[in-house]
């Protein structure tokens, strides 16, 4: 059996856990629950943002023996709203992919934009891009599509299970919907009170 892409065990704060799971590449997962039951305390703490304890392993190598930042850029954490402190669009991106940039709906005139004038849905999406030109290994992405209309909805998806396929990397997916799980082909994983209650292939 291939070694799992990320190996989660006993994971756990005051708010949440003690959690345990594997992330497989080729197998995404969609994580779900109420609101308040833990899943973005959850993401963080695999993404080392929040004081946590347990056993974390990006392809068999020990969270703690890779150095925060990197861990990080590796394992990389997308919040529903993501921070923006430079005054326009080029100054957050190393490098911008002219294929991803049209896929959602961007042209490379975005990077003079400046980002008081983007709307929710615009930062959402320029997020997503932000994070994937670093090349994570893992992506844990919290609510991506919230509040985006059907056709930007599924240019993320296409997006994400396309930087996925090429770079062998994988995806925690929080998402409500039902149907956004079975449009990912991902196992589902469900959080109730800071605990997972279920996995579902």
């Amino acid at each position: 059996m291939d070694e799992p892409l990320l190996n989660i065990r006993e994971l756990h704060t005051e708010q949440i856990g003690p959690i345990a799971f594997d992330l497989i590449q080729q197998r995404p997962l969609v994580l779900s629950g109420p609101s308040g039951s833990g899943k973005t305390l959850l993401l963080r703490s695999i993404a080392d943002l929040d004081v946590n304890q347990g056993e974390v392993r990006l392809e068999g190598v020990a969270r703690d023996q890779i150095s925060a930042p990197l861990w990080r850029r590796q394992v990389a954490y997308l919040p529903a709203e993501s921070a923006w402190w430079g005054k326009h669009v080029g100054d957050h991106f190393e490098e911008l992919d002219r294929e991803s940039l049209a896929s959602l709906g961007f042209d490379v005139t975005v990077v003079d934009w400046e980002i008081k004038r983007l709307s929710t849905g615009e930062r959402q999406r320029l997020a997503l891009l932000r994070m994937l030109s670093r090349k994570p290994r893992v992506l844990l992405l919290d609510e991506p599509t919230a509040n985006l209309d059907p056709d930007k909805t599924t240019a993320i998806e296409t997006l994400v299970q396309s930087y996925c396929n090429d770079q062998d990397a994988g995806y925690i997916w929080v998402s409500h919907d039902p149907l956004q799980r079975e449009r990912l082909g991902a196992a589902r994983l469900t959080m109730q009170d800071g605990r997972l209650q279920d996995s579902v292939p």
